[in-house]
């Protein structure tokens, strides 16, 4: 079983190959970090093993060990948006999350997320999100503060026993009928990073309906029943009205795009409710933002 400490860490399984120092494979399967930085990271107990052990340099090679590395950014770009606390106990973190910040370290932002943020904050090592929220998407991330009750609350989202409300701002559809149910099948496309809807069963369900139907720009209640990657913006985007400020639905925009403050995604995960596994309290947590045109 996973530590906590290693919940933010990257990892990685040692093939069969005839290396004769740990070492040795970090520096030849991660090329762009040099031999030496491995060596500083090692000893500054960056590298561990699966009982969070730090693997020293001398490390000799073990081929189907698992290894924790902690990833590091050279010149990380700080996020100008901060996270809310909205509920804190000996369980729960609720976090209203600002648009652009990632929920856990990923890709060229580690410690500028959510996660790590918090875990400095509340000087809290054990902190696991239940959940994930994209990147560009604002609103309510839960997260777990205690490995003890951890599963417990995970469980409710395996099973689906917990309501879900998002808000977007898109295109009107004057011409459809509401609420309604899309329902796809969704594979990820050719550009690993964006989904896709084909032919097949059906594998993604929300329930969309239409709240504020005023002028060119609607705004839509939206209710994942599954969660796939992605799938409220691509469901919306397959109706005829992708979400305003979209960089990635229906079609793949300039990466400049994705990074301009001044025009967020307009999703919000506006709500969460669920049944609290051990007190049997219903428990809803409701962000604080707002989208506007």
């Amino acid at each position: 079983m996973e530590h906590s400490r290693l919940s933010s860490a990257s990892k990685v399984r040692l093939p069969e190959q005839p290396y004769e120092l740990l070492l040795d494979f970090l520096t030849e399967r991660f090329k762009a970090i040099s031999r030496e930085m491995w060596r500083q990271r090692m000893r500054s107990g960056k590298v561990l093993d699966a009982q969070q052990q730090p693997l020293l340099p001398e490390q000799r090679y073990q081929a189907g060990a698992l290894v924790y590395y902690f990833r590091e950014v050279a010149d990380e770009t700080v996020v100008p948006f901060v996270e809310t606390i909205l509920y804190q106990d000996e369980h729960l973190i609720a976090v209203d999350k600002p648009h652009f910040l990632a929920t856990l370290p990923a890709g060229r932002y580690v410690e500028e997320t959510v996660l790590r943020r918090l875990i400095k904050r509340l000087a809290n090592p054990h902190l696991v999100p239940i959940h994930r929220l994209d990147r560009l998407t604002a609103g309510v991330l839960l997260f777990s503060a205690n490995p003890a009750s951890r599963d417990a609350y995970q469980a409710l989202f395996r099973q689906r026993k917990v309501f879900k409300c998002y808000e977007a701002l898109a295109p009107a559809l004057p011409d459809r009928q509401w609420p309604l149910r899309h329902t796809s099948r969704m594979e990820s496309a050719q550009q690993f990073f964006r989904m896709q809807e084909v032919a097949g069963e059906a594998n993604s369900l929300t329930v969309i309906d239409a709240v504020e139907r005023q002028g060119e720009v609607w705004r839509y209640a939206l209710y994942p029943v599954t969660g796939r990657k992605h799938q409220l913006r691509v469901h919306m985007a397959a109706l005829g009205a992708p979400l305003l400020n979209d960089p990635l639905y229906p079609e793949l925009q300039a990466i400049d795009r994705q990074e301009d403050y001044a025009q967020p995604l307009q999703l919000l995960a506006k709500q969460i409710s669920f049944i609290d596994p051990f007190s049997g309290v219903l428990r809803s947590f409701k962000s604080q933002l707002s989208l506007n045109v």
